[in-house]
């Protein structure tokens, strides 16, 4: 009987799909959703020929097993089979353990717990509210108690938007950290030539304090160069006026600084120098070295740094 109904089931479901099929096509699904009717369709005959198969293969069972045992004798194991279920069941729900469990006492004493009044035949048990119960009530209690004077009175901790502050903070300073180890990483073949005020005006705090002792305040050359002008004598390009300040030129006074400034601190200087280039500032040394065109922005200022 259940085989023949899976069967009907069947024959319903996968014509009804197939119309459904045809109305669709007729009004001019694109190809994308014919694939997802076509999978669906494929999933929900499979699933209907899973279900057959299991119904035909328990029918077999359920014949093979009576052919064996015989009718009389498989309608026996069936009674049994179902009477140890029902004392199973029984036996679980008298089970001491879900009784202590639920604080309660077992049907055989219902009657000791009977509330002497009633209202129209009705009577109440005083069972008691379960100890696991009161014992989760009364923490949620002490819980709410301690929260708020953790949170509210005493405001030893944080509350939501106090803490989203603390994390970004620490965000912050992870991302500096972050930022100032990846500009250390510069060198004179990675440094870039850059206009941002911050970098210029780190650049110049640095020149100030020690390149102006050879250069000058305003880099119009004292002992140094003039690094204003046009004109250089170790190149003109971002990457050697980095690679002159590094590593200095001990022969002509310029010591090296890659001991006492961190690449980053290099590359600030080396922008803040180019940024310099035709401020034509007042008292100016004469040109030194060669005439360059800087192939960036513009051209660079004078890179012999002497600094002190």
């Amino acid at each position: 009987m259940k085989t023949k109904a899976a069967l009907l089931l069947g024959t319903v479901l996968v014509p009804a799909t197939s119309t459904s099929f045809a109305e669709d096509a007729t009004a001019g699904p694109t190809s994308g959703e014919w694939m997802n009717y076509v999978g669906f369709g494929a999933i929900l005959f499979t699933l209907v020929v899973i279900i057959i198969a299991l119904l035909v293969v328990l029918r077999a069972i359920k014949v093979i097993s009576i052919a064996m045992l015989g009718a009389e004798k498989y309608q026996e194991i069936l009674d049994e089979q179902a009477a140890e279920k029902a004392g199973r069941k029984v036996k679980k729900d008298k089970s001491e353990t879900m009784l202590k469990l639920l604080s309660l006492k077992p049907m055989s004493e219902e009657k000791t717990l009977l509330i002497d009044h009633d209202f129209d035949g009705i009577q109440e048990l005083d069972n008691p509210t379960p100890a696991w119960f009161m014992y989760l009530f009364y923490g949620t209690i002490a819980f709410a108690v301690c929260y708020l004077l953790i949170y509210h009175v005493f405001s030893v901790g944080q509350l939501q938007y106090d803490e989203y502050k603390t994390e970004m903070l620490v965000a912050n300073k992870e991302k500096a950290a972050f930022l100032a180890k990846s500009a250390n990483r510069v060198d004179e073949n990675s440094v870039k030539l850059s206009t941002d005020q911050a970098v210029l005006a780190s650049g110049q705090a640095i020149f100030k304090e020690r390149c102006a002792a050879c250069h000058g305040d305003h880099a119009q050359g004292v002992v140094g160069p003039n690094l204003t002008d046009d004109y250089w004598l170790h190149g003109g390009k971002i990457n050697d006026v980095f690679k002159t300040i590094k590593y200095g030129v001990g022969a002509k006074g310029m010591p090296t600084w890659q001991s006492q400034l961190t690449p980053k601190q290099i590359a600030d200087v080396a922008n803040y120098v180019k940024s310099l280039h035709g401020t034509n500032p007042a008292n100016p040394k004469e040109p030194q070295g060669e005439k360059e065109t800087d192939d960036n922005a513009k051209p660079a200022a004078k890179t012999a740094i002497i600094i002190k």
